[in-house]
């Protein structure tokens, strides 16, 4: 077997773990809720831990389809139309990841962790 099949094999296997990483993150997130929601009849109470499983999950899976995409694009067909589609979707993929991880830390990614009791993004530090 060459080994450009081989790498285009990894390539596929990462996109296909990216796409199960997500879906059986959400299956998980989603069993949690209903288990907690079912003992406490309270949606309020646990819609934000629901959506921090559900987000990490996708930032997981999001890191393995970036993964498959390097892999394939630079070791299999390394043209500068394909190097460039891939610097799009690194881009798009990148913004989305920054975006979740704001979501779910409540910071951007560069500031440190929060003081006990901290706002989150946007606050300013007291005076």
């Amino acid at each position: 077997m060459p080994t450009k099949e081989i790498i285009q094999h990894i390539g596929t296997l990462l996109d296909l773990a990216g796409v199960v990483a997500i879906a059986v993150g959400v299956a998980i997130a989603t069993v949690v809720f209903a288990v907690r929601w079912w003992r406490t009849r309270q949606v309020v109470d646990h819609y934000r831990e629901y959506r921090q499983g559900v987000g990490r999950a996708i930032l997981l899976g999001l890191e393995l389809l970036v993964a498959g995409d390097i892999i394939r694009t630079v070791a299999v067909s390394p043209t500068f139309t394909s190097v460039g589609v891939l610097a799009l979707i690194v881009l798009v993929r990148t913004f989305l990841s920054v975006s979740l991880q704001v979501e779910l830390d409540g910071r951007w990614p560069w500031q440190g962790k929060l003081p006990v009791g901290g706002s989150g993004v946007g606050s300013r530090p007291e005076r």
